[in-house]
């Protein structure tokens, strides 16, 4: 559920708060108020595109930010998916928007706008204005159809996609088969000599790494001579001065004279380790002095190994390991094509086979489909009546294409309706007004909202032509759906806000030099006064105010049924 909205210096808001409830949430305000920035910030928050345009003139950013409160284990799982740490259900959503890249935060963490997109679909649903036209897309049908099928057709279709994937990967091995004769020919050259050249070779793995360290030692053999004599020849030179001599004077020094103080005990037990340890580095660096040599014909073999192995990893990889894999990948490819009659037939038999798994899972999708079409046929007919369409007839026509079968099944699906007695049924799109289009995708939502997991539904002027009793119809199925759901709708129409159980106003005022847009929460008192001017009196008269407090008493005896 959506607690609050904080808007800074957004558009004409400079700063403003809103507490949500649960139940129907209305907005309501003058043409121009600003109503449609409150539900463009809640989309700007949750990741749509924002211009720097946007920010209140004289100021350098803007803020929105949302509390949610997380309602079902689909909300609990996204947020655990996307890493965030969530404490008592609370989720906060913030945006900052500035001049240069904008900063978009949940719980602390920062988002992206993809993931930002993740969380929103399982936060809230919007359907603004113009969202009912989606509905005469047979591809947004089908979508809705399915969402109605819930889980037992996800799970289906789901196994589906997996056959699909297999399906279209044969499919796609199946077309680049090369059926020219001559051409497989060249091909099997091509591919023995390559086979040849890296067997020849007799690569071993890490081989390339080894001689590599080899080459590097031979060809600094001259540097690392001298630097072996010279490091001995201080530690242990018998001319003059060296390391171990200084060593060994200092501990006879030290052993001389440690019987008068204890305390010079542990610098002679430390020297001597070091004086051991010197002759043994010496005795070490002695050895290894003696066994380098420097071998003209080891270095021009390895020499010439390396280059062999450079050429063949610049061909087939930049490793010995990669090398020895496109090996194993060509023999593959060659046996095919010496094989290929057999492997035409086995490709073949299972390119049919993976198509039958596919069909199959076409049609049990298809027979989902076909039940639960009729069963959103009843409902939608019974939402539609209580809509005001007196007299409907709402159908579902699903038409199959096997040749077209993927990862969804091989259904195209249309929505069909009649609103006139005696006049056949016809797509959607083809008959049905901006209005009617608005009461259909209110009645779909009340149909799927016994489904539906989201909790937090917003209507952006869905009443959108209407009016009369088929307005207070619309108001009553608001109503109903904001029992179970937290409903927030920006309307137009009195019959809806008399509906409400929280009313807001959103006015514009003009202060000096600079308009502001304020959204602030009615009282009984001020609720009844802004639909008295919804009902479209410039001056609250008694009557106009009586008409108000009659209209609100109707709708909260409506809402005890």
């Amino acid at each position: 559920m959506l607690n609050s909205l904080h808007v800074k210096n957004l558009a004409l808001i400079e700063e403003t708060e809103v507490q949500f409830e649960k139940g129907l949430n209305i907005l309501t305000g003058e043409t121009g108020a600003g109503k449609s920035v409150i539900i463009g910030s809640i989309n700007l928050a949750l990741g749509a595109k924002a211009d720097k345009d946007m920010i209140r003139t004289g100021k350098d950013h803007a803020l929105i930010e949302l509390v949610f409160t997380l309602d079902s284990d689909a909300q609990r799982e996204k947020c655990a998916e996307l890493l965030l740490d969530v404490e008592d259900d609370m989720l906060v959503i913030s945006r900052k928007i500035g001049s240069g890249k904008s900063i978009c935060r949940v719980n602390g963490e920062t988002m992206t706008a993809r993931q930002l997109k993740e969380l929103a679909e399982v936060l809230l649903d919007v359907y603004g204005q113009h969202e009912h036209q989606s509905l005469t897309a047979k591809r947004k049908q089908l979508e809705i159809l399915d969402d109605f099928c819930g889980e037992a057709l996800a799970s289906i279709k789901e196994k589906a996609a997996g056959e699909y994937k297999k399906y279209a990967r044969l499919l796609k091995e199946w077309d680049a088969l090369e059926r020219d004769d001559t051409a497989r020919e060249k091909e099997c050259a091509l591919l023995a000599f390559e086979i040849g050249e890296i067997d020849e070779a007799a690569l071993q793995s890490g081989e390339d790494e080894a001689l590599e360290t080899e080459y590097r030692k031979m060809a600094n053999a001259r540097k690392i001579l001298e630097g072996v004599t010279l490091a001995r020849c201080l530690l242990s030179s018998s001319e003059g001065e060296n390391v171990s001599d200084m060593a060994g004077r200092a501990l006879r020094e030290l052993k001389g004279i440690e019987a008068y103080d204890e305390a010079l005990c542990g610098f002679t037990e430390t020297l001597s380790e070091i004086e051991g340890l010197v002759s043994d580095v010496c005795r070490e660096l002695a050895a290894y002095e003696e066994g380098l040599a420097f071998e003209p014909e080891v270095f021009d073999e390895t020499q010439r190994r390396l280059d062999l192995l450079n050429h063949l990893k610049s061909k087939y990889g930049n490793t010995v390991e990669k090398v020895l894999a496109y090996r194993g990948e060509q023999k593959k490819r060659l046996d095919m094509l010496n094989d290929y009659d057999m492997h035409v037939e086995r490709l073949k038999a299972d390119l049919e086979a993976a198509r039958e798994k596919l069909l199959a899972s076409c049609r049990k999708i298809s027979r989902i489909r076909k039940t639960q079409a009729k069963a959103l046929e009843e409902k939608m007919t019974q939402a539609l009546h209580d809509l005001n369409f007196l007299d409907v007839t709402f159908r579902i026509q699903l038409s199959q294409n096997p040749e077209k079968a993927g990862a969804g099944g091989f259904d195209d699906a249309e929505f069909l309706i009649s609103t006139n007695p005696g006049e056949p049924v016809k797509p959607l799109g083809s008959i049905a007004s901006g209005g009617e289009l608005s009461r259909i995708m209110l009645g779909l939502k009340t149909v799927m909202a016994e489904k539906d997991a989201i909790d937090t539904l917003i209507f952006d002027e869905i009443d959108a032509g209407i009016s009369g009793r088929t307005a207070w119809q619309v108001s009553k199925k608001l109503a109903w759906l904001g029992r179970e759901h937290q409903i927030i709708c920006i309307t137009h129409l009195p019959q809806i806000a008399a509906m409400a159980d929280q009313h807001f106003k959103i006015e514009k005022k003009q202060e000096g030099k600079q308009t502001r847009t304020d959204i602030f929460l009615l009282d009984e008192t001020e609720s009844t006064k802004e639909l008295a001017r919804l009902l479209g009196s410039d001056l609250l008269t008694d009557a106009a105010i009586s008409n108000a407090k009659e209209m609100k008493e109707l709708a909260e005896h409506t809402k005890q049924y």
